[in-house]
């Protein structure tokens, strides 16, 4: 009798000791009973692509990619989906079954779908987001947030140049505003996000002065170390409704798993805990 193959995916980066994807993964296929292996793979810039291609030689029927790669692999990749292509960036690649590299980027869905969940009353429509930082995730939360319904996006970043080609690209609905003068824009937002790292562990803090913050305004940082920021507290403090960035990693890798496990997991208070553990 021949026996089906093990499915194998993982998470390449550089460095990546650090990720928490391994257990979020490993949590899932253990309580849903499935066979398969999710492992962290440090692959440096210069062999990504032939780690990729080789991969599907060796059973692996996809991956997650994370800093600094997300770009390189969507140059890489055979087949590239439209989301990931508007964003410029892929997180999650398929392998078909011909060695094919299909990638796609689900950031932007892990991050709306965070904010669902932790904040099932947030209204998109109900007024401009504030957006800080021009980055990676940044590009994957500004489609998102677009394609949500937000009215107008406010998008501050410590370059400046990087915030206003962002708005030349994604168009009339994103406004670029300094650094300097972000605080003064916080009464306008009906949505405020960090994308930066700023407010991490081991990372300068966030210094955005959040005077004339409104009590309606929905907070969230995808910062997730520590899992409440400074930022996340003193919108606490102001009565805001706050969401933390730990949601958006767990939601962002519901699709990849359910493409190469066959199931689609839940994300609950258990998937959290794995992920905090």
């Amino acid at each position: 009798m021949k026996e089906s193959k093990i499915p194998l995916a993982g998470v390449i980066g550089c460095p990546i000791a650090h990720s928490k994807s391994p257990q979020i993964h490993g949590h899932w296929l253990k309580t849903l009973g499935l066979k398969g292996h999710y492992v962290p793979l440090h692959v440096k810039p210069e062999d990504l692509s032939d780690a990729l291609r080789t991969m599907p030689k060796l059973g692996y029927v996809g991956a997650n990619v994370t800093i600094p790669h997300k770009e390189q692999a969507l140059e890489i990749a055979d087949v590239v989906s439209d989301h990931a292509a508007k964003i410029g960036a892929a997180n999650t690649l398929v392998f078909g079954g011909d060695g094919k590299i299909h990638a796609d980027n689900t950031d932007g869905y892990g991050f709306v779908q965070n904010l669902r969940q932790s904040a099932p009353k947030w209204n998109p429509s109900a007024g401009p987001a504030l957006v800080l930082g021009a980055g990676g995730a940044a590009r994957a939360i500004i489609v998102a947030l677009l394609d949500a319904g937000v009215p107008e996006i406010l998008l501050s970043n410590r370059t400046a140049e990087r915030a206003e080609t962002l708005c030349q690209e994604f168009g009339p609905r994103l406004k670029s505003v300094a650094w300097d003068t972000a605080d003064t824009t916080v009464s306008d937002a009906a949505t405020l996000v960090n994308t930066t790292a700023l407010g991490m562990t081991g990372k300068a803090p966030l210094t955005l002065s959040l005077k004339g913050l409104q009590t309606s305004t929905l907070v969230t940082d995808i910062v997730y170390a520590p899992l409440k920021t400074e930022l996340l507290a003193k919108a606490e403090e102001a009565g805001c409704i706050t969401v933390d960035g730990l949601g958006m990693l767990l939601h962002q890798a519901v699709p990849g798993f359910e493409r190469w496990f066959g199931t689609r997991p839940a994300v609950d208070e258990a998937t959290r805990q794995a992920a905090l553990a």
